[in-house]
């Protein structure tokens, strides 16, 4: 015959023992999500303890990021532009081929002009550089920074008709540097727009060669 040993009647805790203990795991588990897992992961600081841990920043870049993606996926989704392919060529590769009509107006060029602009950023300030361009036409580009790494979208623009608000050649995150040939999809605003997510100021460099007729920053 077996026989089972209970424990003592004193020794289990009575119900008051585990609702005080269920109590105080609830008040961590609240103080843990307010103080920690709100700043780091909505940006969201009620106590100011997370800015003082260096969470709250990391929570706004995350809630910046996702805005960003969110804006460009539905622009893209809008107009199109994610089915078309690429005019942004690497400086070892060809570029995206231009029409006929195109090649005639760029091939009549005897120079080129070339300018380098100097753009600085404080941490998650963004700038954008645009350059007129005709269809065709076709510029070199590199950029780099300082210090530090930027999110870019290398995109194109028009405002005669018919106009177009977005046309994507390119985009990351957490870039240095970039280069290539940047070809025209249409005549327009054909640029580059970065955001400073390093966490201290920096500067961008960009120089380009080509077929353009204006470099101007876009406010």
């Amino acid at each position: 015959m077996s026989t089972i040993n209970s424990a003592p009647q004193g020794e289990l805790p009575s119900a008051r023992t585990l609702l005080k203990s269920t109590a105080i795991a609830l008040v961590v588990a609240i103080i843990l999500t307010v103080t920690v897992v709100m700043p780091a992961e909505y940006g969201v600081d009620p106590t100011g303890v997370g800015r003082v841990l260096q969470l709250t920043e990391m929570g706004e870049i995350k809630m910046q990021l996702a805005r960003e993606a969110a804006t460009l996926d539905s622009v893209e989704a809008l107009t199109g532009t994610s089915a078309a392919p690429p005019a942004v060529a690497a400086a070892t590769g060809e570029a995206a081929p231009a029409s006929s009509d195109s090649a005639t107006r760029t091939d009549t060029r005897t120079d080129a002009r070339t300018d380098t602009v100097r753009i600085a950023l404080e941490p998650n300030q963004g700038r954008e550089i645009k350059l007129a361009m005709r269809e065709g036409a076709r510029v070199s580009f590199t950029w780099s920074t300082d210090r530090g790494v930027v999110n870019y979208d290398t995109h194109a623009d028009r405002t005669a008709p018919p106009a177009i608000t977005y046309h994507g050649y390119a985009k990351g995150q957490g870039v240095a540097t970039d280069d290539g040939v940047l070809v025209a999809a249409f005549d327009g605003m054909h640029g580059w727009f970065w955001r400073n997510r390093s966490g201290q100021p920096l500067t961008v460099t960009l120089r380009v060669t080509g077929d353009y007729t204006e470099v101007k920053e876009v406010r």
